[in-house]
């Protein structure tokens, strides 16, 4: 079943509100006289007809202009009532024909003082054109009369009571168009918020995989240059701690926006994770087996394998005490997934709460990927990244 939906087009405005009038106003207002006036004589009838064609034009200039200078809405009123009351002279009586005129000393007006006067000087001159041959007689309170007197005194009650109920409503919609506005200013400023949120949550995950990761490995080469006895192998770490600096330099140069780019560059990213752990054994010395699938992926997907491996290996590296790393990367149907594992003394993976497996898991959240930790004391620790490649779809 459909839901019905208001469209802009369906809402009672006050200019459709004025058109169904005219339209009732020329059906039940101007044609009843019409016909009315066809069995009076020839003088009435050519008179009342031109009256009524005299304020059929007058209301059809000023319903499609109305800001016209030409015929201004009080003079348009000021016209009907002087109407009104001749097609009373003319009829005997017009109580009919002023009632179904008098919505428009409202709708055309701007001010109920303004509705009210036009609107009972039109009752004052039907009444008086209706009475105007018979003269004073005991009579005088007429049908006509007292119908259209009725008439008047229930239009000003029904009049005021819609004004009051339309400024009511109009400062109900002012004051729900201020929440509203107050409410998106708010919704604004927390959107504002979260996203400088996130940014830096972005920044610091980034300079931690990066940065801090390169400064670490830095640190611990020139610990070891500083120690070394044999010349060649000093020589191999400090060329080590000006690479990894110039990696730095590139990183930080991608993070404040200067370079186009993620350091991770296009291609096969089996290449790139050969690369990293050729960088490893280079500056650890440990030993690492590797079964690493080509593949082509995106680059959201291959930087955030990347840095999980990155993150991985440093924590080998500060933590484990490992003698043996391994890393598998392969393709699944639908998905690929990194394996790396080492033989180090583990850990309780419920007590850590670092900020690099948590960086991790919320990198790998963004592609909808996975991250699974089993380790325990002694028995080495294993790290399993899951990915699906559907995420390369994404911009």
């Amino acid at each position: 079943m459909t839901q019905w939906q208001q469209q802009p087009g369906d809402r009672l405005t006050p200019d459709r509100i004025r058109r169904w009038n005219s339209a009732g106003w020329i059906l039940f207002g101007l044609l009843p006289p019409a016909v009315a006036v066809l069995d009076a004589s020839p003088a009435r009838r050519y008179w009342l007809l031109g009256l009524l064609a005299l304020i059929a034009l007058c209301h059809t200039v000023v319903l499609t202009l109305p800001d016209t200078p030409v015929l201004p809405p009080r003079i348009y009123l000021a016209v009907l009532a002087l109407v009104l009351g001749a097609t009373s002279y003319l009829l005997d009586g017009g109580a009919a024909f002023y009632v179904v005129s008098l919505p428009q000393f409202w709708l055309f007006t701007r001010t109920p003082r303004d509705a009210i006067t036009l609107s009972g000087a039109a009752a004052a001159l039907t009444v008086f054109g209706g009475t105007l041959d018979q003269g004073w007689s005991p009579q005088f309170l007429t049908g006509n009369v007292v119908f259209t007197v009725v008439a008047y005194v229930a239009g000003v009650g029904l009049g005021l009571w819609v004004h009051r109920f339309v400024g009511r409503s109009n400062e109900r919609q002012e004051q729900l168009t201020a929440e509203l506005a107050v409410t998106q200013e708010e919704l604004a400023t927390a959107y504002q918020r979260q996203g400088a949120a996130e940014e830096r949550e972005r920044l610091a995950r980034e300079i931690h995989d990066t940065l801090a990761q390169g400064f670490a490995s830095i640190v611990v080469l020139a610990e070891a240059a500083r120690a070394a006895t044999d010349p060649v192998r000093r020589a191999e770490q400090l060329t080590s701690i000006e690479q990894t600096a110039r990696e730095n330099l590139a990183e930080a140069r991608v993070l404040v926006g200067s370079a186009p780019e993620s350091g991770v560059a296009p291609g096969s990213l089996a290449t790139t994770l050969r690369r990293t752990l050729d960088r490893f054994v280079q500056d650890t010395g440990l030993t690492v087996t590797a079964e690493l699938a080509d593949m082509d992926l995106d680059q959201r997907t291959r930087v955030a394998l990347l840095r999980c491996t990155q993150e991985s290996l440093a924590n080998v590296r500060k933590h484990s005490g490992a003698s043996t790393v391994g890393v598998v990367l392969t393709e699944l149907a639908g998905g690929v997934e990194l394996e790396i594992t080492d033989d180090g003394c583990g850990f309780v993976v419920e007590e850590s709460h670092g900020f690099g497996l948590d960086g991790m898991r919320r990198r790998l959240a963004e592609l909808d990927g996975e991250l699974a930790v089993t380790s325990s004391l002694g028995d080495g620790t294993r790290v399993l990244v899951g990915l699906p490649t559907h995420s390369q779809d994404r911009p």
